[in-house]
This record gives C-alpha cells, structure tokens and sequence, in this order.
C-alpha cells in the first residue's frame, strides 16, 4: 500500500512539472502557433530560476525568503518569456517555418541551460552539479508537514505551492479562452486570423502575447523540477527536455482543453512513473525491456488519442484550423 501512495504522490509532483507546459503550450496553439522549442523553454525557465537563488544564496550569509522566492520565480517567467519573443520574432514578424523554429529554441534552450549550469559550478568553485538548497525549501514547504493530517494530508497537502497555482492556472486559462473577449478573439485569430483581421483583431499583437506568455508558463515547468522535485539540484541529464516533450504530447492529449490538461497530466506522470513502483506494488522484477515499455506508454495513449479524435471528426477535438500556418495579412 506504501508503494502505491508513493506512486500517486510521484504523479502529482511529476504531473505538477508536465501540467505548467502543457497549459503553456495549449495558450499558444490557440492562437495559431506550434512552438516544438517547449523543452527548451522548460530548460531556460529551470536554469534562469536555479541561477537567481544559487548566485543570492551565495551572495550573502542571510538571504531574504521572500526574495529568494521572487527572484527565482520573476527569473523563471522573464527568461522563458524572452525565449518565447525570440521565436514570435522568426515566426511571426519573419515568418520563419515554425517547425524548424520550435526545434531551434529547443536546441539552444538546453545548450544554455547545460553550459550556464556547468558555468556556475565552476565559477564558485562547486563540486559537481551546483545546488540552491534554501531556495528549494521554499518550494517544497507544504501545509501537511504543520497539519501532520496522516495519508490524506500526504496525498493532498504534501506539496508546493506550485502544485496547486498549476491546477488554478487551468482553470483560470479556461475561463480565460471561454469566458472573455479576449480569449474568443485569441481562439478566433487560431481558427482563421484573416476573418479576424478583418473584424478589426490585432494579430500579431495577440499572437505575440500568447506565445510569449505561454513560453513563460512552460518556465514554470522547469522552476518546478529544479526546486520542487528536484529541493534545488541543478540537473545536467536529460529529464527537463523530455519532460517538455510529454507536455507537448499532453496538448494533443487534452484536444487543446486547459482541464483536461490537470487529469491527463496525472495520468501521463503515472504511466511514466509506473515502472518504478509496478515491481513493488504486484510484487514482481521487471527486466529492463519491459521498462523501456512501460515509460513509452504515454505516448503510445497520445497517439491512439489523436487517431480516435481523427476518425471521429468532431470539431472540438480538432487543433485550431490555422495551427503551424504563417499569416499573411496581404493574402486575405
């Protein structure tokens, strides 16, 4: 039973990581645009958040919490966000293929991540990776630890505040695309932005504002690893980058549905992390083969999702219409 709680708390915690790039991810293809760059925004949001604790924590022998936690978390959000301009620029304003684009701020997101982290160590004389351990206590502090509420307080209340600003985040972006002016007109500039051009709808201003925000929200992704999962190590493998990929894969998942974002999340954390506890819980070793097997598994359900949503052809279960498509305002 043990094992089984460890595997549902894993799925939140991990979810939590995978949830804040699908949402992301989800704001900017509404409005049009594929960005595949989301691992290397999740990369550029962990590093910008875990250098800004790293360099205040050593900078004094008393570091304010409060600016701990601002610092990492405004990082987090401006550095993203910068990477999310840099491709509005090439895709929106230069109309570069947004394919290519994506996968460029992918590449140059991680190299950044990997050689500012390597940079740090060096420079303040760390051995092995660096690490920013009182800024990770702040992200890991959670209300259970003063309740003491037994399970349900370690399944419910065990975790940072990020867990739960994810979940609000959703429901907030829902609101937002349904609910307002603005969120319709986003979604309309997605479905065919020469009608809305022509309704007197700012574009590029709202394709700008979409993708940089959702860059910004995929930082939160990687702030996320660094400090709540991983209490403030800087990480040098490859888990980030294929954490933004399963975001990516969510997006579709969810059929571009901020809630369906919060429970498809959980689910591809468990399957992720199923191979790690389905041993212990039925009792059984697993060879290495069948790991392998078990950790494809979200993203064999994504692609059986969008296969189902194909066949069915229902609209609502379809990307927004212009998705992956430059605009030309001459051509409408």
């Amino acid at each position: 039973m043990s094992a089984f709680f460890g595997l549902i708390q894993s799925a939140i915690v991990y979810g939590t990581i995978i949830m804040f790039g699908a949402l992301g991810e989800t704001l900017t293809e509404k409005g049009g645009h594929l960005n595949l760059g989301v691992p290397g925004l999740v990369v550029m949001g962990g590093f910008a958040g875990f250098a800004a604790g790293f360099v205040y924590e050593k900078s004094t022998d008393s570091p304010s919490m409060f600016l701990l936690l601002l610092f990492s978390f405004l990082a987090a959000l401006v550095f993203s966000a910068l990477g999310g301009l840099i491709y509005c620029f090439l895709t929106v304003t230069l109309k570069a293929n947004q394919n290519v684009t994506g996968l460029a701020l992918t590449s140059f997101g991680v190299g950044v991540g990997l050689f500012g982290g390597a940079y740090l160590s060096k420079l303040y004389g760390v051995a092995g990776s660096a690490k920013a351990a009182v800024t990770g206590t702040l992200y890991t502090a959670n209300l259970n630890s003063v309740l003491g509420w037994g399970i349900p307080g370690d399944l419910l209340l065990s975790y940072g505040f990020l867990t739960y600003l994810a979940v609000v985040l959703a429901v907030v972006m829902h609101l937002f695309l349904n609910k307002t002016r603005y969120g319709l007109n986003l979604k309309a500039i997605g479905e065919n932005p020469a009608t809305a051009d022509a309704a007197g709808i700012n574009v590029d201003k709202y394709k700008y504002l979409s993708t940089c925000i959702g860059a910004a929200i995929c930082g939160l992704s990687g702030l996320c690893y660094v400090f709540q999962y991983g209490s403030g190590n800087w990480s040098t493998n490859n888990n980030m980058q294929a954490l933004g990929w399963l975001a990516v894969a969510l997006v579709i998942f969810s059929t571009w549905k901020p809630l369906n974002v919060i429970w498809g999340s959980y689910l591809f954390a468990l399957l992720y992390w199923l191979y790690n506890y389905i041993g212990t819980i039925f009792e059984i070793k697993l060879t290495q083969i069948w790991t392998d097997i078990l950790q494809m598994i979200p993203y064999v359900v994504t692609i059986i999702v969008l296969v189902v949503a194909s066949v069915r052809e229902k609209r609502e279960s379809q990307p927004p219409s212009s998705l992956g498509l430059s605009y030309f305002r001459e051509e409408r």
